[in-house]
């Protein structure tokens, strides 16, 4: 049975409430019986479905949007000092709540599981959270996307387990105290917060220092996650378990074979002397590391790692990952969120191998003018994996610009590395442009972390006519 609401969450107030994580802890505190408010910029299909959970979403911010009795108002990182329901909260004296204290509150008492990484959080922790559904122990998740079966990013469960997706780009995830932790990976990102690799690592050390007595680390096979691995062996927490996951001879959970299947691969790993074989219904040998990793962390959670294994194939895909939106004269329009060089090297590369003969073309939307800045040049040469890209201007989220910095940046280390690029400055001309570039066969890759994603139906519409 879940915890009781904490009595700062009972009349939460959410500032950004439709942002990924804001809105999923909204769903669970409403789910759990909270009166929940909040307010977005712009309504939405997530702000509708938090409606649907009885959830008051305001549209824009303004003071008289927080109610006088809200028990807390709840923030993200990306909210700034002189937002009018954060100053109306200081004149009320109503406390303010970081989104990931607020989370970490939704697990106490639970079997926590926290997922975590520079890349592939979501789509492990949707993993997870499906192959507990599917095993019937009604869990409750937090994840960064939406999944493909449940069409939900949260949900409230009345099983023990509670599984997280946990963000290491504000150091909020050192607020969770999990029982299994998974690092998939270590690499610098985040640039407005990190400023060397030590630091990020320094963050990951404290994550998994947070780790409860006796709980056990799953790290990935990249070189980061097992430098993590040494360090945290060093630090001499001798009650913790660690896991390594990957396809080297010395992996404890050791991935034998994958073997790709169009837009699946089947996946066979070795794990305390057994082989469990399964599908993994997204393509690329990244998405199986990420499944073994799922598998492996269930399996110290206490679950039966056969039945776990099963339980994977009915994960069905999460948004933005490789998600198919539709096919339209014969080309099949497919969307990923990956905005970092080595995130949208693995989706080309995957896509590659989906794809055989057929031609792949991207469309392109570079993520905050910081990440640009430092990794531009590797966007821009992980794009000559297609067949051809449209690049559009950067999508700036919570940033100010950056003078200098723009998608040329891009678009300059693309054409060096031999990769057709076009640069489209106007994103509703993207339709037209790509209707006159695809020939039936071809596949369209939407990637990037902004609102690219929003070109998928668009581009689908132009093709059908």
């Amino acid at each position: 049975m879940a915890p009781a609401i904490p009595a700062a969450m009972e009349r939460p107030h959410f500032i950004g409430i439709g942002g990924a994580g804001m809105s999923g802890i909204a769903k669970i505190l409403a789910q759990r019986g909270a009166k929940v408010a909040g307010s977005d910029a712009k309504d939405s299909p997530t702000a509708e479905a938090l409606r649907a959970h009885g959830v008051t979403v305001h549209l824009g911010h303004a003071a008289e949007h927080l109610a006088d009795d809200a028990s807390a108002v709840v923030v993200s990182s990306a909210i700034r000092a002189d937002n009018p329901e954060l100053v109306r909260a200081a004149e009320l004296g109503i406390p303010v709540v970081h989104r990931s204290d607020a989370l970490a509150s939704l697990m106490d008492g639970l079997t926590a599981i926290a997922v975590a990484g520079t890349h592939g959080k979501t789509t492990t922790t949707s993993m997870l959270a499906v192959a507990l559904t599917e095993l019937g122990l009604d869990p409750s998740y937090a994840i960064g996307g939406d999944l493909a079966g449940p069409g939900t990013n949260a949900r409230h469960g009345a099983g023990d387990v509670f599984v997280a997706e946990a963000d290491e780009s504000d150091r909020s995830f050192q607020k969770y105290d999990p029982q299994v932790a998974i690092v998939l990976n270590v690499e610098l990102d985040h640039h407005a917060n990190y400023a060397s690799m030590d630091e990020i690592y320094e963050s990951f050390e404290k994550f998994a220092a947070k780790l409860r007595p006796g709980g056990t680390l799953v790290v990935g096979e990249h070189a980061g996650a097992r430098e993590l691995a040494a360090r945290v062996a060093a630090a001499g927490r001798a009650d913790l378990g660690i896991v390594t996951v990957g396809e080297g001879e010395g992996s404890d959970a050791r991935i034998l074979k994958i073997v790709p299947n169009g837009m699946k691969s089947e996946v066979t790993v070795a794990l305390d002397g057994a082989e469990h074989t399964f599908t993994v219904s997204v393509p690329g040998r990244h998405y199986a590391h990420n499944a073994a990793a799922a598998l492996a962390a269930g399996a110290r959670a206490g679950l039966d790692p056969a039945a776990l294994a099963q339980a994977l194939t009915a994960y069905t895909g999460v948004g933005r990952r490789l998600q198919l939106k539709g096919e339209a004269a014969g080309v099949q329009v497919i969307d990923s969120y990956a905005h970092h060089p080595t995130e949208m090297t693995a989706d080309l590369e995957a896509m590659r191998g989906a794809a055989g003969d057929a031609r792949l073309l991207v469309v392109f939307q570079p993520h905050l003018f910081s990440r640009t800045q430092e990794l531009g040049k590797e966007m821009g040469e992980a794009l000559a994996l297609a067949d051809g890209s449209v690049v559009l201007d950067i999508y700036p989220a919570r940033e100010d610009p950056v003078p200098g910095v723009t998608s040329e940046i891009v678009l300059d280390a693309a054409r060096a590395a031999g990769a057709g690029v076009t640069a489209v400055h106007d994103k509703a001309a993207v339709p037209e442009v790509i209707a006159g570039m695809t020939r039936p066969g071809d596949f369209v890759l939407t990637m990037g972390a902004g609102d690219v994603t929003d070109l998928g139906p668009l581009i689908l519409a132009r093709l059908a006519n």
